[in-house]
């Protein structure tokens, strides 16, 4: 499977399948989705593997305390996945950036929703997700 950035600068392919998908919402998801929450899909980061482009990052204290890096495209500012010390060797790849029909999309509905402490009110929790206050 493989996914890129809007513009497509930067390209990757994912080999076998999320370990989970999760819906977060973090202030930090928040802010570089432009949304109220994100969609990842969750895999060790030997999965992922980039064929095009080189990504930048950022790295800053998530609302943890943490330090999580964001990969990004330079060039449309699109991100593609965060990881970081406390992820354990996982990367939470944003599905959105995936080239695929919604079929493969539709297949893996969300498992979990994490930071739901923060979780906007009027957003009702997902049927069947385990909801988690913070990351675990």
């Amino acid at each position: 499977m493989s996914g890129s950035c809007l513009c497509g600068d930067i390209k990757y392919t994912i080999s076998g399948d999320p370990v989970a998908q999760a819906l977060c919402h973090c202030l930090d998801c928040r802010r570089i989705s432009g949304s109220l929450c994100s969609f990842n899909w969750v895999l060790p980061s030997q999965q992922l593997t980039i064929v095009n482009g080189t990504p930048k990052t950022y790295t800053n204290a998530s609302n943890t305390g943490n330090n999580v890096t964001s990969h990004f495209c330079g060039n449309c500012g699109t991100t593609l996945w965060r990881d970081g010390p406390a992820t354990q060797g996982l990367v939470y790849l944003k599905a959105g950036t995936i080239d695929s029909d919604d079929e493969r999309i539709n297949a893996r509905a969300p498992v979990a929703e994490i930071f739901t402490r923060r979780r906007i009110e009027w957003v009702q929790p997902m049927e069947g997700a385990q909801q988690k206050a913070d990351l675990v």
